[in-house]
């Protein structure tokens, strides 16, 4: 398998497993703690260049830090989750391109580590977002109706003798995971929008959850093997050309929900009309 087409397996998995997380992301609220989370690795990715380590693994390790940083931060008297991001967010990449300033021979740069570079993944990052997309799925299909009931009555889910934790914590997992996976193909910065977009439009234009968690993989698979097509066709990079892809498939989804809205607002109207005259005749 060549270089592109390695790319564009890359970004139609990453697009995928994106897609259906962001969906947990987006029903969760934690988009701004998604955001926090790819800049707030950057630490972790130089540390890991710095000791002749995986990058990724410097990332993940990075992520296990924040998050428990922001669990402590979010418990203190007034204060709570996106306080923690927020802070978390800015400290946690300026940390970065302090290390990075003061390691200038390193691999590592802000630029790359920004906007990814697709056409660099290997082997074992194909290999690693397939072994994450597979466990988001099993635990989607398995676990599933518990993530919902969380997700949409946290009184009644407790009540029914459950704890929140456990489910809270699986999703931070599975979000770290997406977010650490994307990095090397879309960056830090571009991650979150090709998490967050796919998700938000699939949620624009579907009547249930279920059909979120179909629609949100396809946009995302779609938007990362056409803006690896778009990258090579324009010879620009292959991260911002995926997230304006995903953006862009937001957009239409948004003009479609107007439209279909706005085409039914004069049915409707005429629908009720009979049945309003009749009651004024019967009268």
């Amino acid at each position: 398998m060549g270089y592109f087409e390695q790319a564009l397996l890359a970004a139609l998995l990453i697009g995928a497993l994106s897609g259906l997380v962001g969906t947990l992301v987006v029903l969760r609220q934690r988009t701004f703690f998604a955001q926090a989370l790819t800049h707030a690795t950057f630490p972790g990715a130089v540390g890991a260049a710095i000791l002749g380590v995986s990058i990724p693994l410097g990332a993940a390790v990075a992520s296990v830090l924040i998050v428990g940083i922001m669990t402590m931060i979010g418990r203190v008297k007034r204060q709570g989750n996106q306080v923690a991001s927020g802070i978390l967010l800015t400290a946690g990449f300026a940390l970065g391109v302090l290390l990075q300033g003061l390691n200038p021979s390193l691999p590592v740069k802000v630029d790359s580590y920004l906007v990814g570079s697709i056409l660099t993944v290997t082997t074992r990052d194909v290999t690693l977002v397939t072994i994450v997309l597979a466990f988001a799925v099993l635990t989607i299909v398995v676990l599933g109706k518990q993530i919902m009931f969380s997700t949409f009555d946290v009184n009644g889910f407790r009540a029914a003798g459950y704890r929140e934790w456990p489910i809270e914590l699986l999703t931070l997992v599975l979000i770290t995971a997406t977010v650490v996976t994307a990095m090397p193909a879309v960056g830090a910065i571009l991650a979150i929008a090709l998490i967050a977009a796919p998700a938000a439009a699939a949620r624009l234009v579907s009547r249930t959850t279920s059909q979120m968690f179909v629609i949100a993989p396809v946009l995302g698979a779609v938007s990362g093997v056409i803006g690896v097509l778009l990258s090579r066709s324009l010879d620009v990079a292959a991260g911002p050309s995926i997230a304006l892809t995903a953006a862009a498939f937001f957009l239409l989804a948004l003009v479609a929900r107007r439209l279909v809205g706005t085409a039914r607002v004069p049915q409707e109207t005429d629908a009720r009309q009979p049945a309003r005259t009749s009651l004024r005749l019967k009268s």
